[in-house]
């Protein structure tokens, strides 16, 4: 069985430069927060350094890299500095120590003038309060950091126009924002963020106060946008089915330290401690796992007729395939055999579940 992921990941090989690279990273909010990191102080549970400095340590020791294109989700319940470390990634918040390079740029080491920049450019937030802007209409709303961009009239509306309906808003663009239900105003951030053709999207909680079908709705309009356009997301959410849904890689935190990073099915087939075993213990493991997590290793008396799956099939999508199988699967990995996976492997995820 695969081992868990619970330090930062190296980017993929072959991808190249990372996205996003995140080194010992602390956000300490408090008087002479300054003096906490580097010193014993540091080591303090959340509790015992309050008590004894008046600090709060946000987000401990956070260090992770983000390949092009991935999606990666930072989850944890509330006060787990989550939406710190996001604002931290965008120097909303100022960090305490550490680095944070953006395809290679010190976002720390970068001025106020080049901070702007790099906002306007390079990356853009989307927030589960969606600012909007109740006088101007959809277009102009979605048009908005083109114009703080000085980008000309005609040039930001067509951009704009391309956007409305890459977002599913055609038919909307002459509406103001009070006209449109939640769901569609949070379409209308989206937008917003899409129009400046950033290279990095931040998403804090975007979807957290809209309703569970309109929920899933734009959890699939982001899969959807992200297949289209490509674009490497930081999401950040306190429920674990979303993030489980959305992340490429998911990077769970407790009282500001990263407890562990990893896919999908390595958060529920290897959770890092009990922390993460009771957050991942009423997931539908076949919905999660690949079937490299319950495939055996080949024997010489096997036979080598049947069919064959992917190893990163989920086990969900491999019933089928297996039970109306006579002889085992095959499980392949870049044209090589890696293993085997029979009724009773199957069968056992699927009875787990239902017990």
């Amino acid at each position: 069985m695969p081992e868990p992921l619970i330090s930062a990941e190296r980017v993929p090989a072959g991808v190249g430069e990372p996205a996003l690279a995140v080194t010992d990273l602390w956000k300490v909010f408090g008087p002479r927060a300054d003096r906490v990191v580097g010193t014993p102080l540091a080591d303090l549970s959340r509790a015992d350094l309050m008590a004894q400095t008046g600090c709060v340590a946000a987000v401990r020791d956070i260090s992770f890299t983000v390949a092009p294109t991935e999606v990666f989700v930072v989850m944890g319940l509330s006060g787990s500095g989550k939406s710190t470390l996001v604002r931290c990634l965008t120097r909303l918040v100022e960090p305490t120590s550490g680095t944070v390079l953006v395809e290679g740029e010190d976002l720390r080491g970068a001025d106020a003038k080049r901070l702007r920049d790099l906002r306007r450019h390079r990356f853009a937030m989307v927030f589960q309060h969606f600012g909007l802007l109740p006088h101007r209409r959809v277009l102009d709303n979605i048009a908005y950091g083109l114009e703080i961009r000085g980008v000309s009239r005609t040039e930001r509306y067509r951009r704009a126009g391309e956007v409305l309906d890459l977002v599913g808003l055609t038919g909307h663009a002459d509406h103001f924002p009070d006209q449109l239900s939640g769901g569609m105003q949070q379409r209308v951030g989206l937008g917003r963020a899409l129009a400046v053709d950033p290279r990095i999207l931040f998403f804090d909680e975007p979807f957290s106060a809209l309703d569970p079908l309109i929920r899933r709705d734009m959890q699939n309009e982001v899969l959807r946008l992200h297949h289209e356009v490509g674009k490497t997301m930081i999401f950040i959410t306190h429920d674990l089915h979303e993030a489980l849904r959305l992340g490429d890689r998911i990077l769970i935190m407790r009282d500001g330290a990263a407890v562990q990073i990893g896919r999908p099915d390595e958060v529920v087939g290897a959770p890092a401690d009990d922390y993460v075993r009771d957050f991942v213990a009423d997931v539908p493991k076949s919905h999660v796992l690949t079937i490299r997590w319950v495939m055996r290793p080949v024997r010489d008396d096997d036979p080598l007729d049947g069919p064959e799956l992917g190893a990163d099939v989920v086990v969900r999508d491999a019933v089928r395939a297996v039970l109306s199988s006579s002889a085992p699967v095959k499980v392949v990995h870049d044209g090589e055999l890696v293993g085997m996976v029979d009724d009773e492997a199957i069968l056992r995820v699927i009875v787990a579940e239902e017990q």
